[in-house]
């Protein structure tokens, strides 16, 4: 039986070197594009945990932080990602359906 938590989750806002780095190249072209949208490959790390007290109307909440990131620099990489993006998508919300039994989702 799996353990059921209602979390909220929270970004940190610190943004590492290596993050900054990465983002660099495309800072003017984002500083531009009001509305624009990148796809990137992001990794998360655990900064923080809360656990309200028993006495608290508060939900727990988990702190993460974007440690890596890797933007697509073109069309290609952008398709790339996006397959993939909706790849994971369907296996996460497939559960049930005909695509995947529920005993098999992650």
């Amino acid at each position: 039986m799996t353990l059921h938590i209602d979390a909220d989750v929270k970004f940190d806002s610190k943004v590492l070197t290596d993050v900054a780095e990465a983002l660099e190249p495309f800072a003017t072209e984002m500083f531009k594009q009001r509305r624009g949208r990148w796809m990137a490959v992001v990794e998360l790390a655990h900064v923080e945990r809360t656990e309200p007290g028993p006495d608290e109307d508060k939900n727990p909440a988990v702190k993460v932080r974007v440690v890596g990131i890797e933007v697509a620099g073109d069309e290609i990489s952008g398709g790339r990602l996006r397959s993939v993006q909706r790849e994971m998508y369907e296996r996460r919300t497939s559960g049930g359906t005909l695509w995947q039994d529920d005993s098999e989702v992650a």
